[in-house]
């Protein structure tokens, strides 16, 4: 590879993680608009030290875990070709983050801070590099394995399952360990609305998302002739299909409309290098449907508290993303081919086992040793005074 060359790719791939990591400030605005007034502070506090931490976890263990590498050596060698597996460290750790991000949404409102800070560390660290390794760089035999069974590997080429349902499914015990906001189910049956504090930072949040993924997704891709504008194309269809979808199922409310672009983005992480652009728009409507309906169960039938819905956003719709890659994907549909349905449906089931396993095991240890939810008082006055010492607006501090 020429000079000029890698530092095309470096430059590519840096840019990638830019727009990644301001995602993240989507993450942010996204659980903002949602939470209560009480919890705002906490929600953008929460996001910006959960990178931090995660950054550190991948640094010294994550990385290694995954893919073998380490930075232990000089700045002279860490820095040739243009510091390109510098910037590649950078762009998979905005994925890696991504995980607690993700899980912040649903277990808002009532988490203490610090266990979460240690779960964070854990799941970076140790459990998604687990699964990322398996499924991006041939760890534990579960590819080669794959592919002499079923003739083609587990496809996910943006991360519905590696990133996105993974990080849903670790969420859905935490969630449940945490149990629901007080106040939220009555014990005569009847729901406590809490509605979002705030629906332009909700949108805010959906619209910045929606646009880093086009980093996320096309910048998958990590070197610069390997860049395909299908994968921009079918990300778009799919935002759309989950838009219009949502808009419909949801009966015109903005909470569903925002979410149905990025269920149908999640969704078309996996198979975006290979589907038709109208397999697309069919697999990100698939999703918006998905979000609408099992939101609505999990938070009305189910009673499961999963504050920002990301059990059925991400967890459902990323499980669904990598069976849709085996479906889409196929040349009989129009897809590049290549691809295994068997593979997508076993792959997604493993990512999803070890998700689930990862979840109980940490945030059930972490429930029984330094316990994960603030105590009544705490949870009424809100986390960003009980935590932060500080709210939102800051009127009970400046007002006489």
């Amino acid at each position: 590879m020429s000079v000029q060359n890698s530092g095309a790719d470096a430059l590519f791939i840096l840019l990638g993680a830019i727009m990644i990591l301001a995602m993240h400030a989507g993450f942010a605005f996204l659980e903002l608009g949602t939470v209560r007034k009480k919890n705002q502070v906490n929600a953008l506090v929460k996001i910006l030290v959960d990178f931090a931490v995660s950054t550190i976890a991948y640094f010294f263990v994550g990385y290694w875990v995954a893919y073998g590498v380490q930075f232990y050596s000089g700045a002279e060698v860490l820095a040739a070709r243009n510091g390109f597996e510098l910037v590649k460290f950078f762009f998979l750790l905005t994925f890696a983050a991504a995980i607690p991000a993700i899980i912040s949404g649903g277990i808002a409102e009532r988490a203490k801070f610090y266990p979460q800070m240690i779960a964070t560390a854990l799941l970076v660290g140790l459990v998604y590099p687990l699964f990322e390794g398996m499924a991006w760089n041939q760890h534990f035999g579960m590819q080669a394995w794959l592919k002499s069974a079923f003739s083609e590997e587990f496809h996910d080429f943006a991360g519905s399952v590696v990133v996105h349902a993974f990080g849903g499914w670790v969420a859905l015990p935490a969630v449940l360990l945490l149990g629901a906001r007080r106040g939220r189910y009555m014990k005569n049956g009847a729901i406590a609305a809490h509605p979002p504090s705030s629906i332009p930072f909700l949108a805010l949040g959906a619209w910045v998302l929606t646009v880093g993924w086009f980093g996320f997704n096309v910048m998958s891709a990590q070197t610069l002739d390997k860049m395909n504008g299908l994968v921009a194309m079918n990300s778009l269809m799919a935002m759309v299909g989950g838009t219009l979808v949502a808009l419909v199922m949801g009966k015109n409310d903005p909470g569903f409309v925002y979410n149905g672009p990025l269920a149908g983005l999640v969704a078309a992480c996996a198979g975006s290098d290979l589907m038709h652009p109208l397999g697309a728009l069919v697999t990100g409507g698939v999703a918006g449907a998905i979000f609408v309906q099992m939101f609505t169960w999990t938070q009305n039938k189910w009673k499961v508290d999963d504050v920002l819905g990301v059990w059925p956003l991400h967890g459902l719709c990323g499980a669904w993303g990598g069976i849709a890659a085996g479906i889409f994907g196929l040349r009989s549909l129009g897809g590049v081919g290549g691809v295994s349905f068997a593979s997508q449906l076993i792959g997604t089931l493993i990512g999803v086992a070890i998700a689930v396993i990862g979840g109980v095991v940490i945030y059930g240890l972490l429930k029984k040793l330094v316990g994960i939810r603030l105590d009544p008082e705490q949870e009424f006055e809100g986390a960003d005074l009980s935590i932060h010492k500080i709210s939102s607006t800051a009127e009970r501090e400046t007002s006489w």
